[in-house]
């Protein structure tokens, strides 16, 4: 007799299935899977642990939600970092087509939950946003108040040191409750890790890889649970063997190990540098905030707007839009003007917080926005650039040849906007009608080496940007011709200009601040300064003010820098997450946001 027969209750998981329009292979590898799980009248539902598709675009996520709709079960999912890190409508799509981005539900006597892992936007590593935590916590919570059920937990990433920059926050919760283990993928492979004591089991990715078939996992609880590893071929019998065995029964966790916590101890090494406000709010925040001198604007990850007043962080008013808010906001002439992921352009009174007017596109707005000369200019998910009339709300043009969506702030120099795009290009627009004056490619088609999160930056007649590709590149601002490139420093979406515009600087993705020449027409260092941040990948831009260069990390540590000589001057540790590019206000104080859900204002005495 088949082990599975017999067994109390056993389903499936499916994980990284990367579906892609321009790929069939996942696709047929998936439908394989699918089937196979039809023919198994012993598999009671199915849980999809996240990197369904490859890009997170609208497309792919509808077609394996149609593919996942032919199982004779119920299936559960939750997204992964492919789905978020590049999805044009902020991930938003993912909860439209599939009705949310996490699950929970009880299912024989057994309690079943799954919440992204993120990030959001940013290449960084995993993160659970705050509000999903408390999701988390209020749904243990209620189970643990209704009786003691065993919990599963699903991910896409393992909730360790390493993958998840907040795992510690999450385990805290876990702990409490009688969790039996963590389930995910992510790695493409089977694999155990110990996760704060709690066990973490990684599963195969159902692509075939470099095999003539895919797989995909069986999960079977017993008096323990059984992970066996399944070929979906109708000639095979189904395993009898697992590949990995856990106790069940009930869980208790004793003491953390702290060691494995993040340290706060360069704090004490730099007591000069206090925290004049610290606030939490209620989603996370992957935006800078703007000031008109009274009041900070922000805008977080559930789709609040916030004015907070710029000295004590009191909140002034808010304003709700019920879908996140990725991209930083601009004011002017008393109006805030911003995106949201629910289609919509704002501008808001920055005195009342009341809507003046909307604009509504036809995909999520997650760009930044410039306000230059009474317009504000910001690029959607509709692969369009808006020019948008801030009294009025009039849209004085669109420019709509974008293949792709926008995320970064345009920049405005010399009646000319530029912008990069997720399309692979850089462009050039006139800022009077819109009409393109020219365009630019690094050479590369993968969409993913865009330079697009980059904030570009211009002096002495160039445009400076870097991308994915780990270049720096230097363009002449009237035609886009290349004026240098160079992939010296290994330097990563991030770029900043100096206050006399000599100067640009990046983030490299290994411990390293550069200077770059800002006037010469070859790439020559002023000063490369190893900072001692680790590995980086955020592409949060170094800002200088009055001398003092800024610099965001994306596990939350922040550095005050000499902007003449790359000397570290301090450094201070707000959280473990993503810190995003900062808001200076003088060479002593600095406003920084968190995806923790932060905001902290910087004072250097």
């Amino acid at each position: 007799m088949n082990i599975l027969s017999i067994l109390c209750l056993s389903f499936a998981l499916l994980t990284d299935t990367h579906i892609s329009t321009s790929n069939p292979h996942p696709m047929e590898d998936l439908q394989r899977s699918i089937a196979d799980i039809n023919q198994n009248p012993n598999i009671e539902f199915v849980v999809v642990t996240g990197d369904l598709t490859e890009s997170g675009d609208l497309a792919s996520i509808t077609a394996i939600k149609n593919a996942l709709d032919e199982l004779h079960v119920p299936f559960y999912a939750a997204s992964g970092n492919h789905e978020t890190t590049w999805s044009e409508s902020g991930v938003m799509d993912f909860s439209r087509v599939f009705g949310d981005s996490r699950f929970a539900f009880s299912h024989d006597g057994k309690y079943f939950i799954g919440f992204n892992s993120g990030p959001v936007i940013r290449m960084a590593d995993g993160h659970v946003a705050p509000q999903d935590i408390a999701w988390l916590k209020q749904k243990l919570d209620s189970v643990s108040e209704s009786g003691d059920a065993p919990i599963f937990v699903f991910t896409h990433y393992p909730l360790r040191n390493g993958d998840v920059d907040n795992w510690y926050e999450v385990t805290d919760v876990l702990r409490q409750h009688n969790v039996q283990c963590i389930m995910g993928g992510h790695y493409h492979s089977n694999l155990l890790f110990d996760c704060d004591g709690i066990a973490d089991v990684l599963n195969r990715s159902n692509l075939r890889g470099k095999d003539s078939i895919n797989g995909y996992s069986i999960i079977s609880i017993t008096d323990s649970i059984r992970f066996y590893e399944r070929t979906p071929d109708s000639q095979l019998p189904l395993p009898t063997t697992p590949w990995l065995t856990l106790p069940f029964g009930k869980k208790t966790y004793g003491p953390s190990d702290a060691s494995l916590r993040p340290s706060f101890a360069v704090n004490k090494d730099y007591p000069q540098v206090k925290r004049q406000w610290h606030k939490a709010l209620k989603g996370g925040i992957y935006s800078t905030p703007v000031t008109d001198g009274k009041n900070l604007y922000i805008g977080d990850d559930v789709g609040c707007l916030y004015a907070l007043d710029l000295k004590t962080g009191k909140t002034i008013w808010t304003f709700d839009t019920g879908m996140r808010i990725v991209g930083s906001p601009a004011v002017s002439e008393d109006i805030v003007v911003f995106g949201s992921a629910n289609y919509n352009i704002y501008g808001i009174d920055a005195k009342t917080g009341k809507e003046r007017w909307h604009v509504t596109t036809q995909q999520a707005v997650m760009g930044a926005t410039t306000i230059h000369e009474g317009i504000a200019y910001i690029g959607g998910g509709d692969g369009k650039m808006y020019a948008i009339d801030i009294q009025s709300g009039e849209i004085k043009w669109s420019f709509n040849e974008l293949k792709n969506y926008v995320l970064t702030r345009p920049l405005v120099h010399n009646d000319k906007l530029y912008f990069g795009c997720w399309d692979t290009h850089f462009y050039a627009l006139n800022l009077t009608d819109g009409s393109l004056l020219w365009k630019w490619n690094n050479g590369k088609s993968n969409p993913k080496l865009s330079p697009a999160s980059v904030w570009p930056v211009a002096a002495n007649g160039k445009i400076f940007i870097t991308a994915p590709d780990r270049y720096f590149t230097c363009l002449d601002a009237e035609t886009g011709e290349q004026v240098w490139r160079t992939n010296q420093y290994k330097v990563r979406e991030t770029v900043g200009l100096s206050e006399d515009g000599k100067t640009i600087y990046s983030k490299c993705m290994w411990d390293t601040i550069v200077a770059m020449d800002a006037t010469s027409h070859e790439p020559i260092t002023r000063w490369a300064s190893h900072a001692g941040f680790g590995y980086e990948h955020n592409p949060a831009m170094p800002l200088e003010k009055e001398g003092t260069l800024w610099i965001s990390t994306k596990n939350g540590l922040l550095l005050g820098m000499d902007a003449e000589t790359g000397k570290v001057l301090w450094q201070h540790k707000i959280g473990n997450s993503i810190l995003n590019t900062p808001l200076p206000l003088s060479d002593k104080e600095c406003i920084f946001t968190s995806s923790e859900g932060t905001i902290t204002y910087i004072r250097v005495k």
